[in-house]
């Protein structure tokens, strides 16, 4: 369950509110072209020695970081993209040869998800809110 964009939440932690998701990758140059092309994320910065970059989402403070591993484990977490009309994103993920994991699922009243993986087996989810 998501929790509402409205809620305020307080950590005691003091969160400047930025968020960095962080996802192991094979190929860092096939990964950047396709997390743009893809997704439409802006590469911020790559750091060559360290084969990792940061990519800017239309989220104000929520970025991306990808590092380039010699293993890459497939089934982990989900990166989870809010999206306003969930059927235009998928149709513009789909007319770039992403395959989806099934038809969109519909909770009815919450939420619509339809789920994909990046080049490694990375798992992501489009997600769109539902009215009441």
């Amino acid at each position: 369950m998501t929790v509402p964009a409205t809620k305020e939440t307080k950590s005691p932690l003091g969160y400047d509110g930025t968020l960095n998701c962080v996802m192991s990758v094979s190929d860092l140059d096939r990964s950047i072209a396709w997390y743009e092309g893809v997704l439409g994320f802006s590469l911020l910065y790559r750091m060559e020695g360290m084969t990792w970059c940061e990519l800017a989402t239309e989220t104000p403070g929520v970025n991306v970081g990808l590092g380039q591993s010699e293993t890459v484990e497939q089934g982990g977490g989900a990166l989870s993209l809010g999206v306003k009309d969930i059927e235009s994103a998928r149709a513009f993920i789909e007319a770039r040869g992403v395959v989806f994991d099934g038809p969109t699922m519909d909770i009815e009243g919450m939420v619509k998800l339809a789920m994909f993986k990046d080049p490694d087996g990375n798992a992501l989810v489009l997600f769109q809110r539902l009215e009441g």
